[in-house]
């Protein structure tokens, strides 16, 4: 199933946790319990009561309101606030090209791509990400700005809960001067976008065998198109989440974005205005507008 955050209204001052079920109909969880606010007291609620998540949603299903998927679509906010986000680099093999290309030491994303140890790096806190329909950021200190549409996995309490779409806003010109500004070139005011929704386990089966296709258009005129698999990934979903947990203590909630493999070329760059909207199979549909910040 899948699960939305719908922000409160004149019925709740309080967020709501909407959920698509089998059927395609959406329902209200938070209205049949309050305890059941967001997708992190729902992943809480499975844990205690040692069940899925689609589990403990499917029986609140009857006392439930129904959403009016139109609503829904139109109004749905980040769908879960993560502790942090990480990210990986270089897991598929046009990724490491562009990095090579973009670099003055290629040698470095030659020897990650080739090596069993991935990159990870932190990506963004909850101050810097945002959701579906809101603005991306690009820095104005930099003229290379590209969008990374990436398939997110959520973790919960290191476990993974389910799926998401991320969009990792780049500085490609920072990093390619020196790797080691990369936390420059990644971190930053609205460097990341996670929506619309969380899809689990029992709707992803295999992660490494969905369609992702990204659109930027500009002033109502499409600049780029580009369509890939996640099976063209070469390092596996659990084999980030592996390394990601290693010697590492993660907070409760926690996404992890898996690289991309759809880049525009050099000649592109982002500019303030442009909508960016990512497609994942069985997840749905990110847009984003830019502004510089």
């Amino acid at each position: 199933m899948r699960y939305y955050r719908l922000p409160g209204g004149e019925r709740s001052a309080t967020d709501s946790l909407v959920v698509v079920a089998d059927n395609g109909t959406a329902y209200d969880l938070t209205s049949a319990s309050p305890d059941l606010g967001s997708f992190r007291a729902l992943a809480r609620a499975a844990n205690a009561n040692d069940e899925s998540i689609d589990t403990i949603a499917r029986k609140r299903l009857d006392d439930s309101d129904r959403i009016d998927r139109d609503v829904l679509e139109e109004n749905a906010i980040q769908p879960v606030i993560a502790d942090e986000v990480w990210a990986a680099g270089v897991t598929y093999r046009i990724s490491e090209e562009a990095r090579e290309s973009e670099s003055g030491k290629p040698e470095v994303y030659i020897d990650v791509y080739e090596s069993d140890r991935p990159e990870l790096f932190l990506k963004a806190t909850p101050s810097r990400t945002v959701g579906p329909l809101e603005e991306i950021g690009v820095r104005g200190d930099s003229s290379w700005n590209v969008p990374e549409p990436e398939l997110g996995v959520v973790l919960h309490r290191g476990d993974v809960v389910g799926y998401t779409i991320g969009n990792d806003v780049s500085s490609r010109d920072i990093e390619g001067k020196n790797p080691l500004y990369l936390p420059q070139a990644k971190v930053y005011d609205r460097c990341c976008s996670i929506g619309p929704c969380v899809s689990t386990p029992e709707t992803i089966t295999d992660p490494h065998d969905l369609t992702m296709s990204l659109v930027i258009e500009r002033d109502g005129e499409m600049v780029y198109e580009g369509s890939t698999s996640t099976g063209e990934m070469t390092t596996s979903c659990e084999e980030l989440v592996s390394y990601l947990r290693r010697h590492n203590n993660l907070p409760e909630t926690l996404i992890l974005l898996t690289g991309t493999a759809l880049v525009p070329p050099e000649t592109f760059t982002l500019l303030e205005g442009d909508e960016v909207t990512i497609d994942i199979d069985q997840i749905g549909r990110l847009v984003n507008k830019t502004v510089t910040v």
